[in-house]
């Protein structure tokens, strides 16, 4: 079945910045379905590895979890807490994991990273620590530079994380940013990631679908 202007818009986008990623570093791999995606995650990673995950509304869209729970691998889930130092004790054994998963708040055409995160347990994991950091984003992820970048995941990304989390911000309330210094507030720790060292430990699996915020 032939293409629709559409898909292959974004299917064309997304190869172009997957040659941009390998640029700087990264492992990018086009996977125009999220079943596609779905089954190269489960190609890289191997059975008997340690795996954990941020907030990843794209991972858990794409099936890979649900997979990962009937596989076997060693799974490291903070929702598995009875209490929040159990938690805080989850979300640190991450570091250690063979596997670290996540989305990313925007993607920049020349191959960069942006992310905003309220606790930097996610950015954290994603810069270091983790032997392999798999990243999931959807074409709607893809924004023009940097700049641009940034403004999608203050703007776009982090109203709507509010709204998931019920927190108490002004995004949550009016639908945009104003750059609060609530107690609430899930931009606190900003991350560009503009290269992947060393080269090869980020992959990213560009998905030819909206996932994600």
């Amino acid at each position: 079945m032939q293409q629709s202007p559409v898909a292959m818009r974004n299917e064309k986008l997304g190869r172009t910045v997957c040659e941009a990623l390998k640029k700087h570093g990264f492992d990018a791999f086009w996977c125009a379905t999220k079943e596609d995606a779905r089954k190269k995650a489960l190609e890289l990673i191997r059975e008997g590895s340690s795996v954990s995950w941020g907030g990843c509304a794209s991972v858990e869209e794409c099936g890979i979890l649900d997979s990962l729970r009937q596989g076997s691998y060693t799974l490291i889930d903070r929702d598995t807490a009875k209490n929040p130092e159990e938690r805080a004790d989850l979300m640190r054994r991450a570091f250690f994991a063979d596997w670290y998963l996540a989305g990313t708040n925007a993607l920049s055409e020349d191959g960069q990273l942006v992310n905003v995160d309220g606790n930097g347990n996610r950015v954290a994991a994603m810069a270091y620590g983790p032997k392999n950091v798999l990243v999931v984003a959807g074409v709607n992820k893809i924004v023009k530079t940097a700049e641009d970048a940034l403004v999608r995941a203050r703007t776009v990304a982090s109203p709507i994380n509010a709204q998931r989390f019920g927190l108490k911000t002004p995004c949550s309330i009016t639908g945009a940013c104003s750059n609060c210094d609530s107690p609430d507030c899930i931009c606190n720790v900003i991350v560009t990631t503009r290269h992947s060292k060393p080269a090869g430990r980020i992959k990213v699996l560009l998905v030819g679908e909206i996932l994600g915020f």
